[in-house]
């Protein structure tokens, strides 16, 4: 047989022993002093992972050309070895040799695993341009999924934009840059617009739609989508369940879980898994748990189960507070890898035992595992002051990068809540970057220290700085106003959420108001508050005044409120009490007596000169 042919079998079979008898047969007749057999032959060790045979051949050629480079970067690509593949480049490049439409992919490919946009990425993108590969469509899919995975969506939709041709690839990765940037909305809109354009979606695409409804809250709408899907592959079903989950609907996602299993097209995998015992913690479902627990283990090998869902079961099982299943699992658990623990310690945290979690977290730096921003957030707030200026001070020789955030916001909490109020303000000064939940935080913590006035301040700077309150900011700044007596700021603020923020107050909103006029000793105000309220007023609104009431010795609005109490909780001896005691302190024996007859006639209180010990039968 001719060796062309022979290197094309061999080749196509992919036989490393069939590979080395042909390498053998070339020295012995010299077929290897020519570039184009040893080419080939450096694709065949290269397709059958002996790379160290395939370099040795490739070192041996005067001039490499495209097709020996391109063996050795499928390799690196293939085996996720991203920056032995843009080495490979750049050796490719200071040869001369010109990429072509099989190199800039694998290249690409490698510059987004690294994200290495400004350093690799768009000389590559240059290269495309120079060689004139920017209209082959598969090489334009790989720019446009570089720039979306490096996070960079103008570049992307550039790139999308002065694409001449665009096939369903194109439209997926367009939608999907602008879901995991946090741009939801755009990418429903891109699915108009591809729809427009004659492309018909694809499954990819509807799970992306689905991923962006979900984030945005509207899993009615991604239900909707799901429905379209003829045959949902797991990544649907998973989404699907996520999505709920997410939005506290987790009654939902665990039916959606059964019936995804019940229908029994597709299994589920580690994610979905994953994902439904989330819900199962929430809904402290500790059977369906464990069903689930055992049914993963049915489906799939034990460590890839636990790598997944092991996190979400560990703290299923510490929320049911069965500790011993819980410990049970973490030693199923990868130890080198930080997720292991970060669940443990909240499992801990989640359970009330904080000392344990701070145990725990000290156990994993002995190890030496390396802590990540999760561990840092999650720990902190059980940290006394000396545990938690130790974290400080690792953080501040640790560079979690864009993960920052959510550790600095920690940090502001520890230190507002162990007293050190300053230190949290010097936290928060030092940020370059800040969300709503730094804001939040520090607003709330100046509140808790009653500087109402410095709390306000810092609300007009967040409004200033283009960042929306939300109820949560509200809250912190209306407890703020309550706990430092700034009465009439207070209520200006409530009125404002409304007028100026296009909020609607909750329950909460309205019993800081009552708080802060009950404080004030503004009852009457606080009871034509109450009355004005276009929600139902519940026990802590009314229990908040008849407190404000008792310390003010105002038994006319008292009585209302403890009337109010106790038709909404007849069965609540503490309301009767505290309406006698009101009674009582004001010298109104007979009022007081009368309560406690009322009190008696519903078996609250024991009848006169009847012992509580029963005497046996």
């Amino acid at each position: 047989m001719h060796l062309n042919s022979l290197l094309q079998a061999c080749s196509a079979s992919k036989s490393l022993n069939q590979a080395k008898q042909l390498h053998h047969y070339m020295l012995l007749h010299g077929s290897h002093r020519k570039p184009f057999f040893t080419t080939k032959l450096i694709q065949i060790y290269a397709d059958c992972d002996d790379l160290r045979s395939a370099h040795s051949l490739f070192r041996q050629l005067p001039q490499p050309n495209v097709f020996a480079f391109t063996s050795i970067l499928a390799f690196h690509s293939r085996h996720g070895l991203a920056r032995q593949c843009i080495e490979t480049y750049a050796e490719m490049r200071f040869k001369g040799v010109s990429p072509d439409g099989y190199v800039f992919p694998k290249v690409l490919k490698a510059c987004a695993q690294l994200a290495a946009l400004l350093e690799v990425g768009v000389v590559v993108h240059k290269d495309v341009v120079v060689f004139r590969w920017d209209v082959d469509l598969r090489v334009c899919n790989s720019v446009l999924d570089m720039y979306s995975k490096c996070g960079d969506v103008e570049g992307a939709a550039r790139v999308f934009d002065e694409m001449r041709e665009r096939d369903v690839f194109s439209w997926n990765s367009m939608m999907s840059c602008y879901v995991c940037n946090g741009l939801s909305q755009r990418a429903v809109e891109v699915l108009e617009s591809m729809r427009v354009d004659g492309c018909e979606p694809d499954v990819v695409t509807r799970n992306t739609v689905m991923d962006a409804y979900c984030r945005m809250g509207l899993v009615s709408e991604a239900s909707k989508v799901f429905e379209q899907i003829k045959d949902p592959n797991v990544i649907s079903w998973t989404t699907l369940i996520s999505g709920y989950s997410s939005v506290g609907r987790h009654g939902v996602s665990l039916g959606i879980f059964r019936e995804m299993v019940n229908d029994g097209m597709v299994f589920p995998d580690a994610g979905a898994l994953s994902g439904v015992l989330v819900s199962c913690r929430c809904l402290g479902a500790l059977a369906s748990g464990k069903e689930i627990h055992g049914y993963g283990l049915k489906i799939m090998p034990g460590e890839i189960f636990y790598r997944s869902a092991g996190a979400a079961l560990l703290t299923l099982y510490a929320r049911c507070r069965r500790l011993h299943d819980a410990e049970n699992v973490f030693h199923r658990m990868d130890k080198s890898d930080v997720v292991t623990w970060n669940a443990m310690i909240f499992g801990f945290i989640d359970t009330g035992l904080g000392h344990l979690a701070v145990e725990c977290f000290g156990e994993m730096q002995e190890r030496g595992v390396k802590i990540d921003h999760t561990t840092i957030s999650t720990i902190l707030p059980v940290c006394d002051l000396r545990c938690g200026k130790q974290i400080h001070a690792y953080v501040s020789k640790t560079d979690f990068n864009c993960s920052m955030i959510p550790v600095y916001n920690a940090l502001i909490h520890m230190y507002s809540i162990c007293g050190c109020i300053a230190y949290a303000y010097s936290v928060f000064s030092t940020m370059v970057e800040r969300d709503l939940v730094t804001w939040n935080t520090i607003i709330g913590g100046f509140g808790m220290h009653g500087l109402g006035q410095t709390a306000l301040k810092l609300l007009r700077e967040m409004s200033d700085s283009g960042i929306n309150p939300d109820l949560v900011t509200f809250s912190s700044a209306l407890s703020a106003c309550s706990h430092s007596g700034l009465v009439d700021d207070g209520i200006e603020l409530f009125y404002r959420m409304t007028k100026d923020f296009c909020l609607t107050p909750v329950k909460e909103h309205y019993s800081c108001v009552v708080d802060m006029l009950g404080r004030a000793g503004r009852l009457e105000d606080a009871f034509h508050f109450i009355n004005q309220m276009p929600l139902e007023p519940d026990k802590h609104i009314w229990g908040a005044l008849l407190s404000a009431c008792q310390e003010n010795q105002n038994i006319s609005v008292g009585k209302l409120a403890a009337e109010k109490l106790i038709s909404l909780e007849p069965l609540e001896a503490s309301h009767y009490v505290t309406l006698s005691n009101l009674y009582s302190r004001a010298g109104r024996w007979d009022d007081a007596a009368r309560i406690r007859v009322m009190m008696e006639g519903q078996g609250l209180l024991k009848p006169s000169a009847h012992s509580w010990i029963g005497t046996g039968s």
